[in-house]
């Protein structure tokens, strides 16, 4: 945190797009690069958060500039990088290793994960198999290929996004479908959530899980917005 040092903020055009300003003065990122999105809508939408702090600032309550300069500051220049490391995820995807037990859980992992790896299919012809307990089987090199090729189609804002949503739930096939607008945000959560739903059924839930869960699904939301606010 540190102490507030402006006291307007507003929205002009940029070269690439448009900033937020603090009296007057174009915000940068972290990395001292210009803090220039492709839409007024989202440099508005930034800008609200900084005219929202109290006599401290606090990134933290900012994820939409959090979210931008991430992609300024840590995926411009390095899509390749960040392509790969989220494309990785999809040889051991989440919704592919089933439960061997109880019946129940089998079938909620069916009834709720089988039509996103169906979608999957007809979406990037990704046929990716599907295997109980927790001992590795690989994937098809064809479904993978498909996978990174999706993963490679996205431009620096919605792939951060993505590592964002990977980030979340474990899941590749979760986090394209939500970049997508295949899922909401909490669809998404849901269906990365739902061995742990299960477990919450059954057993219950300590504060501090529920508190991470919350920060979590909060999280998501906010993702979805940067997303919409892309458009």
């Amino acid at each position: 945190m540190m102490k507030r040092f402006y006291k307007q903020v507003g929205t002009v055009a940029a070269e690439g797009g448009f900033t937020l300003t603090l009296d007057g003065k174009p915000v940068r990122t972290p990395a001292k690069l210009p803090l220039v999105v492709p839409t007024r809508a989202l440099a508005e939408a930034m800008a609200a958060e900084w005219a929202a702090q109290g006599e401290e600032v606090k990134p933290a309550t900012m994820p939409l500039t959090q979210l931008s300069s991430t992609s300024i500051d840590g995926v411009r220049g390095r899509l390749d990088a960040v392509a790969e490391a989220s494309a990785v995820y999809g040889e051991s995807e989440l919704v592919c290793y089933r439960a061997d037990e109880p019946e129940e859980l089998i079938q909620r992992q069916a009834t709720l994960w089988n039509p996103l790896l169906d979608w999957a299919a007809r979406r990037y012809d990704a046929h990716l198999l599907i295997t109980s307990g927790i001992i590795h089987k690989p994937q098809p090199e064809g479904a993978l290929k498909a996978l990174r090729a999706a993963v490679d189609q996205l431009d620096e804002w919605r792939l951060t996004a993505l590592q964002n949503t990977i980030g979340i739930t474990g899941s590749l096939l979760v986090s394209l479908a939500l970049v997508d607008g295949h899922l909401t945000a909490e669809q998404a959560f849901d269906l990365a959530q739902l061995d742990e739903n299960y477990q919450i059924e059954k057993w219950g839930e300590d504060w501090e899980a529920a508190d991470r869960r919350a920060v979590q699904r909060a999280d998501l939301g906010h993702t979805v917005r940067f997303l919409d606010l892309l458009h």
